[in-house]
């Protein structure tokens, strides 16, 4: 795969992967070839230094043409199963993940976290503590720079923590990491891979691929990946939040523990400033990995306790006339919602709703019982999610989040909690869920500096 001069190669999807792709295939002498479903008018690129290069480009829909005429189809990270992909893939054609490709030119080590919910938090966290061990780590995959970007230049000393997602690891056919972290399980993006089954069997491929040489990185308290441990070719080490583990870590009382050669003390769980428990086992996992890559401990407490989380992931936004108001944006599943829920005290407005990805909203309706006071709803799925979960609370419905913070605030008791935590995508009404979370902070700064300037307290 490494000979790629001469070859016809076409690159589906012109986002920030597909021109980083498009680069380095021109770098080794491809002629490269790009499929976007997007009409010209709503790339935020300047497609005509991209076609001075020689590149040949179809915009505004995919033509099968087009597809069986390459030698080489690499889709970019979120492109669907496509019929024209999977004709292509009858005829014979090679269907290539980025992730595949840019493994056969980087000599260092790659570091794969995936997972339903968490990669981001601890792709982020897990590199912080190996940067804070003065190693040469890199911020790769879904949350950093695409891997294809470090392959024209790396050295074996190099580490590559890569976010994996089931999207690019259902074009892997080979890809193997040096170390590989399975964080959790649950229902998700049935609308993508059509069932539960499918969108398991492209995670697996991640563990399944690992060799004796390799590190594979367990959730203990997930059964149906506790269930993987027997098919895994590489050593297994496990984290733990509610038992104990060999190998590997967990935590008893209110310490975590190492349990690898032998059984050791690391740091208390006060040294931990993310709230919830989802991310107390991020950062178990986080922990065992930098551990295994030689971190001490000390090192290790120091950039935790630093580490207070990313945007858009249950991030405090205002405290406001004895309200507090959180953007958990990013929760775009049932699985998501309910951590958030369980991470924070009864008396929570909860707003969500966008679009559904085939989720069962049911399994909210005991924690919606026991943590929410009023239910406000958004977007496309209000009406499946009122249907699931009529009769738990009080439910209202909006049709702007300008509407829902303003709805929100005048439900709201002094002492509760306004919480956005969707459950759902955000491509019904935002271009993404960073850009939904940001206009949920934006209302939230907006009522709370109109009340302010119309001299209310």
């Amino acid at each position: 795969m490494t000979e790629l001069k001469g070859r016809k190669v076409l690159v589906v999807g012109l986002g920030k992967t597909g021109q980083a792709l498009v680069n380095f295939l021109l770098e080794q002498g491809a002629e490269v070839w790009v499929s976007e479903k997007k009409p010209a008018s709503e790339l935020k690129i300047d497609l005509k230094k991209i076609l001075e290069k020689g590149v040949r480009i179809e915009t505004d829909g995919h033509r099968l043409e087009t597809f069986l005429a390459a030698d080489l189809i690499i889709p970019s990270p979120g492109v669907p199963p496509l019929p024209e992909i999977r004709i292509a893939r009858e005829k014979g054609k090679t269907i290539l993940a980025e992730i595949e490709l840019a493994r056969a030119f980087i000599k260092g080590k790659i570091i794969g976290i995936t997972g339903t919910n968490g990669k981001s938090t601890t792709t982020t966290l897990l590199h912080k503590i190996l940067r804070a061990a003065h190693r040469r780590s890199h911020l790769a995959g879904n949350i950093g720079t695409p891997l294809i970007r470090f392959a024209p230049s790396n050295l074996e000393t190099d580490i590559y923590v890569t976010e994996i997602s089931s999207f690019q690891l259902e074009y892997c056919r080979n890809f193997r990491c040096e170390a590989a972290v399975f964080l959790n399980f649950s229902i998700n993006h049935l609308d993508w891979h059509g069932s539960l089954e499918a969108y398991w069997a492209a995670k697996e491929k991640l563990f399944l691929n690992l060799t004796e040489k390799d590190l594979a990185i367990l959730n203990r308290d997930d059964p149906r990946i506790w269930s993987l441990k027997k098919r895994i070719r590489a050593p297994v080490y496990f984290f733990s939040r509610k038992s104990r583990v060999n190998p590997g870590i967990y935590v008893e009382g209110n310490w975590i523990y190492l349990n690898c050669e032998e059984r050791k003390p690391l740091f208390p769980l006060k040294s931990i400033k993310l709230p919830g428990l989802h991310n107390l086992e991020n950062v178990l996992a986080s922990l065992l990995v930098g551990h295994l890559f030689g971190v001490p401990g000390s090192t290790m407490r120091k950039a935790v306790s630093q580490f207070t989380g990313l945007e858009h992931r249950l991030e405090k936004v205002a405290t406001w006339r004895g309200l507090t108001f959180y953007n958990d944006s990013k929760a775009t599943t049932v699985e998501a919602t309910i951590k958030a829920l369980l991470s924070l005290k009864p008396g929570i407005v909860l707003i969500m709703g966008g679009r559904d990805k085939g989720a069962d909203f049911n399994l909210l309706r005991p924690y919606i019982k026991n943590k929410v006071s009023h239910l406000i709803l958004l977007g496309e799925a209000r009406g499946k999610i009122r249907q699931a979960l009529e009769g738990t609370v009080p439910i209202e419905e909006a049709s702007t989040m300008r509407e829902a913070v303003n709805v929100a605030v005048k439900l709201a008791r002094r002492g509760e909690i306004i919480l956005l935590s969707p459950a759902c995508t955000s491509f019904d009404m935002f271009q993404d869920f960073e850009h939904r979370g940001r206009v949920f902070k934006k209302e939230v700064r907006r009522l709370i500096s109109s009340v302010a300037g119309d001299g209310r307290k």
